[in-house]
């Protein structure tokens, strides 16, 4: 943090807003890195973050909004008067606009809304009608175009006279159209700066341009991207451009699907939780996912108090249960991350789940083995009974490759159906290990002991 003290700049901060000092708030946001400004930022109570927005400017408060994604910006929003907050919300990309209206109330998005210019209020109906993990609905409606007929003077007398404007946008090309609308094709603005000024746009452009349809998944947005090094594609709806999509913005949403996976596979349903968030939120998406684990360790314990008898007489068997369960799971999380990823990647297809099911099982037989004999011996060490030993050993070796045919395959069954293989393979592991593992060792150590072997 280059030696800031978070604790005295929060408070100079404060009493400047308190002042409704723009100067000198502005100065001292200005002087602070992202990362500063997240922490620092949350440090100030919900009102001073309100207010602070109401003392910058919209474009300076739009800016900070976009380094506030850990904070809830769009709840920031709702906390100003409609008026206040639809000058910021002007100031924002069209897709992150969208995404900060799509998160709102709809009364409090709508009293925002109705404050809007009608253009910008009517490509925000549109872009809010894409699901966020395809081409429309990541991509920005704020882009140049110009029809093939303009001349590189009347583009760049275009550019300067609309500076202000375009300021914001995110320039690296020039999108030309034809007469009907039509996507013709793309040209550098560094093509376009070096070219004779009477030369017209459609002999800049060359070959047919690359463009994505506007219903594009996310998944075959970033393997164009990988085969393409362009910054930004046309978004086109039957040819006709309607958008933009950046690689940074499919970047972004990759990253945030990812995470939002892992979240979902850790058991963490409530999604995302700050400690900035209100007492109650955090405590009731915790609770959530804290009061459905409930009933499936109710599960598991049933198969506990059904070998009850065969615990009570073979006490030692207690302390192995745990591990035989954690070992099973830890193997069965490593499939489930191996399957998610190459879901995510398309490397894999939900009909295949024979042939992961079948690479699975080999990586099971092999690590059950090992981790049976391992622990095995060391139950048979421990307490000086071989029986023991194999008891335990065999108990994680199958259930290791229980775990893992569960979690190759249960990911890819769950795509296959339509359902978010994220939400479901988490808990579905943990139960099925745990009553299997404890089956699989309290069954053995019943048959033992029944046949005098222990």
């Amino acid at each position: 943090m280059n030696g800031i003290d978070i604790k005295e700049t929060a408070r100079q901060l404060t009493e400047r807003i308190w002042n409704r000092d723009h100067t000198s708030v502005t100065a001292l946001i200005a002087g602070l890195s992202p990362f500063d400004i997240n922490l620092i930022v949350s440090r100030l109570d919900a009102s001073d973050r309100s207010e602070l927005l109401e003392v910058l400017d919209p474009v300076d408060a739009a800016n900070l909004l976009l380094n506030l994604k850990e904070l809830s910006p769009h709840q920031l929003l709702t906390q100003l008067s409609p008026e206040a907050a639809a000058k910021i919300l002007h100031e924002l990309p069209s897709n992150i606009e969208t995404d900060f209206v799509a998160a709102m109330k709809p009364a409090a998005a709508e009293r925002i809304l109705s404050l809007l210019p009608r253009q910008e209020l009517a490509d925000l109906r549109v872009l809010a009608k894409y699901s966020p993990d395809v081409a429309g609905g990541l991509m920005v409606t704020e882009f140049l175009q110009f029809p093939e007929a303009a001349t590189v003077q009347q583009v760049v007398d275009d550019l300067r006279a609309n500076a202000a404007s375009y300021a914001n946008y995110v320039i690296q090309y020039i999108y030309v159209t034809r007469d009907d609308g039509l996507l013709a094709g793309v040209v550098k603005i560094r093509d376009l700066l070096l070219s004779g000024e009477a030369t017209a746009l459609g002999a800049l452009i060359g070959d047919t341009p690359v463009a994505v349809d506007h219903q594009t998944p996310i998944e075959e947005l970033r393997d164009t991207f990988d085969r393409y090094r362009f910054l930004g594609l046309p978004v086109v709806d039957d040819g006709r451009l309607v958008g933009v999509v950046r690689r940074a913005a499919v970047e972004e949403a990759i990253a945030q699907k990812t995470a939002r996976q892992f979240r979902l596979v850790q058991g963490i349903i409530g999604g995302e939780e700050y400690r900035t968030m209100p007492l109650r939120v955090r405590s009731s998406r915790r609770l959530a996912w804290l009061s459905a684990n409930i009933v499936l360790n109710v599960i598991a314990a049933s198969v506990i108090v059904y070998f009850e008898e065969t615990l009570a007489r073979l006490i030692a068997l207690a302390a192995f249960l745990p591990i035989i369960s954690d070992m099973s799971g830890c193997s069965g999380n490593q499939a489930v991350a191996v399957s998610m990823r190459e879901l995510s990647l398309g490397l894999v297809r939900p009909s295949e789940v024979m042939r992961v099911w079948l690479k699975e099982v080999s990586v099971g037989l092999i690590n059950g083995v090992a981790l049976g004999i391992l622990l095995g011996l060391v139950a048979w060490l421990w307490r000086g009974v071989p029986t023991l030993g194999v008891v335990v050993g065999a108990a994680l070796a199958l259930n290791t490759i229980v775990a893992v045919s569960i979690g190759g395959s249960v990911p890819l069954i769950l795509k296959g159906f339509g359902v978010d293989p994220a939400l479901a393979s988490g808990p579905i592991l943990t139960t099925v290990t745990d009553i299997c593992g404890f089956f699989f060792a309290l069954g053995f150590a019943a048959f033992a002991l029944s046949h005098g072997y222990l």
